[in-house]
């Protein structure tokens, strides 16, 4: 198997396709937020990639750089990871730097880690120093994948909701 982290191509559209389907078809959000934009086609999804990585028409959207771990050999997308640029309130509390999500039939192969471990080099060459992880409590999926990624816990927050959210740091030279 081949894998590489690269950013949305029009050659993974199929791919996209397939993973937001599949997302739907299981019932869940689809995740990272970003992998679709709530988009339903993907010229608009790669227009909106762009705008929200180069900083225009941000609405409530920070600037990100979505991408994509690709199965090179099979085209296929296997999960989307989010560095979003900077922090704002909700994101410094609930969402952090990275948000990341795998395709459910792909799911417990190691690609959450994976991908998280790749795109922490990318956030060096972004010079951030100090990246911010969040996810529920109850995600012990997700937990797993953060502290294998040298992440440090700082807190638990509350949303309004009661869901109790997890807010990791990761020192970028620390794991490299």
């Amino acid at each position: 198997m081949s894998l590489i982290l690269t950013e949305p191509k029009d050659e993974y559209r199929q791919s996209w396709e397939e993973i937001v389907s599949e997302f739907e078809e299981f019932g869940e959000k689809v995740k990272p937020y970003a992998l679709n934009y709530r988009m339903n086609n993907y010229n608009d999804f790669l227009l909106k990639a762009e705008e929200v990585k180069k900083g225009i028409n941000l609405g409530n959207y920070v600037p990100a750089s979505i991408y994509f771990l690709v199965d090179n050999k099979l085209n296929k997308i296997l999960g989307a990871i989010t560095i979003r640029h900077i922090l704002n309130d909700d994101l410094l509390f609930f969402q952090g730097n990275i948000g990341y999500g795998v395709r459910p039939t792909e799911r417990n192969k190691g690609y959450a880690s994976l991908m998280l471990s790749m795109v922490l080099i990318r956030c060096a060459e972004l010079g951030m120093d100090k990246v911010l992880i969040t996810c529920n409590k109850n995600n012990s999926a997700s937990e797993r994948t953060i502290l294998k990624n040298g992440g440090i816990l700082e807190n638990e927050v509350i949303e309004d909701n009661g869901n109790i959210i997890l807010r990791y740091w990761i020192t970028i030279n620390g794991c490299l």
